[in-house]
């Protein structure tokens, strides 16, 4: 008897260990998962599913081949007395137990399907390698010699291979081929990764695993909910506004009933796009079986409000909201994670996911277990990208191959939600690598903005902070948006000697998302009472915020950042007229920060100087904007040569080249290095932090419910502030990765947060958060 795992409760018990083989045993359980996953997962595939079920029920038969050696077994023996956690002990390597597996299907399988196996089954641990470039990659380990001896102890029909012939996988050069190929591989490693994590769970944890959700929801149900929802609280709404939301809704359901494939939905900021999205979601998974909602959002507080709004939606549905609504990002609050939620993230079992555009691309290039594990869940999914305008340039290639292969060879309907411009459509002259025979929603964008249109957006010029606080200070309540930290912290200042204190409110990432919950909660109190409020705050504020200004100010920025600024203004239109003011920042005091920021302030900038269009917030400005942003870049379209990673090569030994592990390396949203740092200012902060430092005196990892519970009190700063920061003691090092600021009352403000540095910061997670 050859054994998978020793038995946790049972270590000495080996007649309760999980054998390889049997109709009980590992591998099969392993297979019949993958079968299961890669028929989803390539439904939609050119040329069907048979083939890469096949491979995947080869691969999963194999991917533990190492363990019939004799070294791996008593591995096994001496783990299970000393205590160790056995799958955590062949994740480290301490027994070489996929090499077998890899140099098999090599050697048995034609080229190039037995590469595709070596690339799954060696990385099924370690996650997917190079093929030649670096010490631990592919190559290396198909000639590796030093490998316990395994085969002998196999039945000889489990090495048996399936005949498999490769169909014909699109791609109309080498290049694409590769890049298509690369993909496939990628999908069947979250099969075979999925599959082994909880079949290997549900042996080693079955408490664990019966947490996790079982069955199937009925979209059907979610879409009548929805819809008696929105008769419920929307319809005896009156005036403009709420008409033109009503004829966003019925497009949205109308353009469900249609085909799967790439829509864009171009509604103005307030149009009511979150839930008439949500409704085209829903309707079209019923329509044409797709199988999961997935919302991908570039900021934080969009998520957080958008996966509120859901769950608001479904309160009183018949399943809990909590296991509809999967909300999976960095600062998600973990007072409101349920054991269900939590393992959901893992791989994205759930209906509807709220995500980031981090979560959702940096885990399509990815190539460890842990981000790899959702990718087939992706598959067959209705995908709403949410201001699709804010992919990074520099990415635009590889994301938008992505794409357009999850549409056309993986089943998925992909909706390019925006308030400005589907500005990632190709277009034959300007922007070849567009998404191709994309429908639009609306018919008649620019009808819709004009009855939409809610505010005037007018230049100011050049102010200095004193300027800009005197106009702020004609009106009751008066919002401010600028681009950095420290342009919030000297307005806010300059407004302060001026204003009264209650009154005057900043918000930006300088606060830990627990404080800004707080101010936010606060601003919208006294809106909705009619009190005195000025609000300065970093671009946090934008882009979904629920907060209704008569007034914004908004630093130069691109000019979809500029629109979303007016989205904060006259929100519900309930105001005869109403000004979004653009200000360009006195150089003398405030300059726009390089990179992202700069390349789309130049680009408003040129738009605005030209003259040409009265209002800068309608279409064809906007067109001009993004064709100066966007489409005139074609030198960084895939500035890390993310695609030139994988190729082909005619040589039987490894015939695939592809690099894994450099991708994922490469593929970053966010590329400055940014560091938290824990604000124990507050009592739960308190006491999150000494669970921390008894978990370290202890000797212990801290509990995973204690390291995310600390995100909602952590603030982001540059890697060399936070090292300045260190060398002058103002952080504690707990478990030599977790930084505490020691005197939260010296450099922690209740109004301006954390205060270490008057250097100008650009913070990217506020527009790629993750």
């Amino acid at each position: 008897m050859f054994f998978a795992h020793s038995n946790p409760k049972h270590p000495e018990d080996r007649a309760k260990w999980e054998p390889l083989l049997n109709s009980d045993g590992h591998l099969e359980a392993v297979s019949q998962k993958a079968q299961v996953f890669s028929e989803l997962a390539f439904h939609s595939f050119p040329g069907g599913a048979v083939f890469w079920t096949q491979l995947s029920q080869a691969v999963a038969s194999w991917h533990d081949l190492g363990k019939f050696s004799e070294e791996f077994q008593n591995y096994l023996k001496i783990a299970s007395t000393t205590g160790d956690d056995t799958h955590t002990g062949e994740m480290k390597g301490r027994v070489d137990h996929t090499s077998a597996g890899a140099q098999h299907a090599i050697s048995v399988l034609p080229s190039p399907m037995g590469a595709m196996a070596a690339y799954l089954i060696a990385g099924h641990h370690a996650g997917l390698h190079d093929g030649l470039s670096r010490r631990a990659c592919l190559k290396n380990r198909l000639t590796k010699s030093k490998i316990p001896p395994w085969k002998v102890n196999v039945p000889a029909e489990l090495l048996s291979p399936p005949t498999l012939k490769l169909p014909e996988i699109p791609g109309s050069n080498h290049s694409e081929l590769a890049f298509n190929l690369a993909f496939a591989t990628r999908m069947l490693f979250s099969c075979l990764v999925d599959a082994d994590f909880l079949a290997t769970e549900s042996f080693m944890s079955p408490e664990k695993s019966e947490h996790r959700p079982t069955g199937e929801i009925d979209f059907a149900e979610l879409d009548e909910h929805l819809t008696a929802y929105i008769n419920q609280h929307f319809s005896s709404a009156k005036g403009s506004v709420a008409e033109a939301r009503s004829e966003v809704l019925m497009a949205c359901l109308s353009a469900a009933e249609e085909i799967p494939g790439l829509y864009s939905l171009t509604v103005p900021t307030g149009g009511g796009k979150t839930l008439s999205s949500l409704a085209f979601a829903l309707r079209h998974s019923v329509r044409k079986g797709r199988g999961r909602v997935i919302y991908a959002i570039p900021f934080t507080s969009i998520i957080e409000q958008t996966a509120q709004t859901f769950r608001e939606v479904f309160a009183d549905f018949e399943t809990d909201a909590d296991e509809l609504v999967l909300e999976h990002h960095s600062n998600f609050d973990p007072d409101d994670e349920t054991d269900r939620s939590r393992l959901a993230s893992e791989n994205w079992d759930a209906p509807i996911v709220v995500t980031t555009n981090v979560q959702l691309f940096e885990s399509l290039f990815a190539n460890r277990t842990s981000r790899c594990r959702k990718l087939h869940r992706i598959a067959g999914s209705v995908i709403i990208l949410d201001e699709v305008q804010t992919l990074p340039v520099t990415l635009l290639a590889p994301c938008l191959k992505a794409l357009r292969l999850l549409v056309e060879q993986y089943g998925c309907t992909i909706v390019l939600c925006t308030a400005t411009l589907p500005a990632i459509e190709y277009r034959a002259n300007e922007f070849k690598i567009g998404l191709p025979q994309v429908t639009p929603i609306i018919q008649d964008a620019p009808a819709l903005y004009e009855r939409l249109k809610r505010v005037e957006v007018k230049n100011a010029g050049v102010l200095d902070c004193t300027q800009l606080t005197e106009h702020m200070a004609a009106t009751k309540q008066a919002l401010a948006i600028v681009n950095t930290r420290r342009h919030a912290a000297d307005l806010y200042r300059c407004l302060m000697a001026q204003r009264d204190e209650e009154g005057c409110f900043h918000l930006s990432a300088a606060m830990t998302p627990e404080h800004r919950t707080d101010r936010l909660n606060e601003i919208r109190r006294r809106l909705k009472e009619d009190l005195p409020c000025q609000v300065v705050a970093t671009q946090l504020i934008e882009a979904g915020v629920d907060v209704d200004f008569p007034v914004v100010f908004r630093a130069l920025a691109g000019l979809d950042s500029i629109a979303q600024a007016a989205g904060r203004c006259n929100r519900e239109g309930r105001r005869d007229s109403a000004v979004t003011w653009i200000f360009t920042p006195d150089p003398a005091e405030h300059s726009i920060p390089r990179g992202y920021l700069r390349r789309c302030a130049d680009a408003a900038e040129q738009i605005i100087a030209l003259n040409r269009y009265t209002d800068l917030l309608t279409l064809p400005a906007i067109e001009h904007y993004f064709r100066l942003h966007y489409w005139q870049h074609n030198d960084q379209w895939d500035a890390s040569d993310i695609i030139g990673q994988f190729s082909l090569a005619n040589e039987p030994t490894l015939p695939l080249r592809f690099n894994f592990a450099s991708v994922a390396e490469r593929f970053k949203f966010i590329l400055d290095l940014q560091r938290p740092i824990i604000i124990a200012n507050t009592d739960k902060g308190r006491e999150l932090v000494e669970r921390l430092r008894g978990t370290e005196a202890a000797g212990t990892f801290p509990p995973r419910d204690v390291v995310r519970r600390l995100q909602r009190h952590s603030v982001t700063v540059a890697e060399q502030i936070w090292r300045a920061a260190l060398a002058d003691g103002h952080l504690e090092l707990l478990h030599d990765r977790y930084a505490v600021l020691t005197t939260p009352e010296l450099h922690y403000s209740p109004k301006m947060g954390l205060q270490l540095d008057a250097a100008p910061l650009y913070d990217p997670n506020l527009i790629f958060c993750v």
